[in-house]
């Protein structure tokens, strides 16, 4: 069985991935996958890791979780998300180091469904705005409380990436920046559910209607419906015109705010990220999805 796993990054999608996905519960269930709602499997798998706490798992314990997980027989695919896998916000920094505990619980998938493919997902985002945001969710009573003494210039997403595959080296990774989801959101959804391009799916445009205005998504779609793109580079260039002009501000501009900061440190910071993000696209056992 595949198994599909968004694990986050967290403060990236707010579930509007998952919640895409599930739309498509009938369809997904015509192609034989399984996307469970979220209260099925969260919990239940984080409590079985907690309590293994890295001992082998009893031979039956796959079974039994598929039993409470999935409501008929074994699926060709198996979608669960949780953006807070790895861990919640205010642990993002445990002992000074970023996502400490990847390998911990991506160990424990490994061991919990030995004999299921993996397919890894992960969003990326630029630290910038991820720290700020990752910060005020923690409920941590500093930012350097919240980093525990890493240095946030020294952030890279290619070292969690290189440790991900490190540790499952025969799972599938993708990755993307949470920047560039409105241009790529049906993309996802296909790519998760494990769909193929040409499937017609419900949500393909949910994020784009979020952070557009009533006037600029109804010309959207109009524009859509009489000019269908011939592929996925001409819709994106669709896409991007139109968000051009009819964005909602407040919801596409996000407001820097990190202690301690100069203009200089967020700008070095955020070409950092670019660069980052390059290194990680030209990994060649990571898919990239870029607009």
């Amino acid at each position: 069985m595949e198994i599909a796993l968004h694990i986050g990054a967290n403060c990236t999608d707010e579930d509007l991935l998952l919640k895409s996905i599930l739309k498509n519960a009938d369809l997904l269930a015509a192609h034989d996958i399984s996307a469970p709602g979220p209260s099925t499997y969260r919990r239940l798998i984080r409590e079985t890791i907690q309590n293994l706490n890295g001992a082998a798992p009893a031979p039956d314990t796959r079974q039994i979780l598929l039993d409470a997980i999935v409501e008929d027989d074994d699926p060709n695919r198996l979608v669960m998300s949780n953006t807070n896998f790895i861990c919640i916000p205010n642990r993002i920094f445990d002992g000074g180091a970023f996502y400490a505990q990847a390998e911990f619980k991506l160990r424990a998938m490994l061991q919990l469904f030995p004999q299921d493919e993996l397919d890894i997902y992960l969003s990326l985002r630029d630290p910038v705005t991820f720290l700020p945001d990752a910060y005020r969710r923690s409920k941590a009573d500093s930012f350097p409380a919240f980093m525990q003494g890493f240095d946030p210039h020294n952030m890279r997403w290619s070292d969690l990436v290189r440790r991900i595959r490190s540790i499952a080296p025969e799972a599938t990774l993708t990755c993307w920046c949470n920047e560039d989801t409105p241009l790529i959101w049906a993309e996802l959804v296909r790519d998760i559910a494990g769909l193929t391009p040409d499937v017609q799916i419900t949500g393909g445009f949910d994020l784009l209607a979020s952070i557009m205005s009533k006037e600029g998504m109804s010309r959207f779609l109009h524009y859509m419906q009489a000019h269908p793109p011939a592929n996925d580079a001409q819709k994106r260039r669709i896409i991007a015109a139109f968000l051009d002009k009819y964005a909602i501000a407040e919801e596409v501009e996000e407001v820097v705010d990190m202690p301690g900061m100069t203009p200089e440190d967020i700008e070095d910071m955020s070409a950092a990220y670019d660069e980052d993000v390059l290194r990680i696209a030209q990994m060649p056992d990571v898919t990239f999805i870029m607009p």
